[in-house]
């Protein structure tokens, strides 16, 4: 049976702390940005947690331990254990651990993060592709990453070897700027080898797989801040979603997302997981939300009325969601996101 495609976002009578058991949140964008806690998040997850709901960090970095990550996360003064942080590392050795045997050997391409988690699944990292590895990892290995590492995985992906990523995101987000990810490190060795690799985490199954497994969520809410991975790993996973506009998304990307780039609620930062979210009104004129009515023109996006920005964002995603259908929306909403200052 298809899935109904999003026109708009959903509104929730209920704080969505306590209408969802578990938060799945992004790090990188969402909890932290350059190794410093993103505004409001630090208190804002003590609440959430002192109301009841778990807190579980899921990650497509794999270059990072998880007990590393949870370090972290605790100096940040967001009291983390190490069972609490799930990685694309983790992820990606538990498919490779369904397909070679235990005590098989493994190329790492990668961090520390990698070797972890397949030693955890009875693996053996190996450097060289002469060390007879039957299998290639790459993971994200940092910004000191040598060059020759990608030569020894199109040695022995070229030699018909098995080759698996932790993700493909093509950037990662920095305390200065925006910098290369383990996507754009999966390229060189493509290029290299013509091969395809088997991908594990967001937005694919196995990350989602890999983090209800480890925590267990009956009404697993996902918290991010991209569309191509965060909400579209929901999407795939058919849980909802809470966009947060403090990483790499902004106004402009999100009207004219996609089906499965389109979250459920749409917030500022985190302390939207403490609040119920307002309704998108269709009404006869256009769309709806607190003071703002937004409509779908004539080759653009018009808004008229006033209020918070946020509601003026939500009613603009429901014409130019429900103008699109199934597709992207082609609609200029430049100057309807100026009067929003966004």
């Amino acid at each position: 049976m298809s899935r109904s495609v999003r026109t708009r976002p959903e509104g929730s009578g209920q704080a969505l702390s306590e209408a969802y058991d578990t938060a799945l949140l992004d790090l990188d964008g969402v909890v932290y940005a350059g190794g410093s806690a993103i505004v409001h998040a630090v208190e804002s997850l003590a609440t959430a947690r002192e109301g009841g709901m778990r807190l579980a960090y899921v990650t497509n970095n794999a270059l990072r331990t998880p007990d590393v990550v949870a370090a972290h996360l605790t100096e940040l003064g967001i009291p983390a254990e190490a069972g609490d942080v799930i990685t694309s590392a983790q992820a990606v050795a538990r498919l490779v651990g369904e397909q070679v045997p235990q005590g098989a050997r493994v190329l790492v391409i990668g961090g520390e993060g990698l070797r972890v988690a397949l030693r955890e699944r009875g693996l053996v990292p190996v450097e060289s592709a002469d060390d007879d590895p039957v299998a290639v990892v790459q993971g994200y290995g940092g910004p000191e990453l040598p060059w020759g590492r990608f030569a020894e995985a199109s040695y022995a992906v070229a030699r018909g070897l098995p080759w698996f990523a932790s993700n493909t995101d093509l950037t990662i987000p920095s305390g200065r700027g925006i910098a290369p990810g383990n996507g754009a490190a999966v390229e060189v060795v493509r290029i290299a080898t013509g091969a395809e690799p088997q991908v594990a985490g967001k937005p694919l199954p196995p990350m989602h797989r890999e983090t209800i497994l480890r925590t267990g969520a009956e009404r697993p809410l996902v918290v991010g801040d991209r569309l191509d991975t965060d909400i579209e790993g929901a999407f795939n996973g058919e849980v909802d979603s809470l966009l947060v506009l403090t990483g790499v998304t902004d106004g402009a990307r999100l009207l004219a997302a996609p089906p499965q780039h389109r979250p459920t609620y749409v917030d500022a930062d985190l302390r939207g997981m403490l609040t119920g979210q307002p309704e998108v009104v269709g009404t006869g004129e256009g769309f709806r939300c607190g003071g703002w009515t937004a409509t779908a023109g004539a080759g653009a996006l018009e808004l008229e009325g006033d209020g918070g920005a946020l509601d003026g964002l939500r009613a603009l995603c429901a014409a130019a969601w429900t103008a699109a259908g199934d597709g992207v929306c082609e609609l200029d909403g430049g100057k309807a996101l100026a009067r929003l200052g966004l």
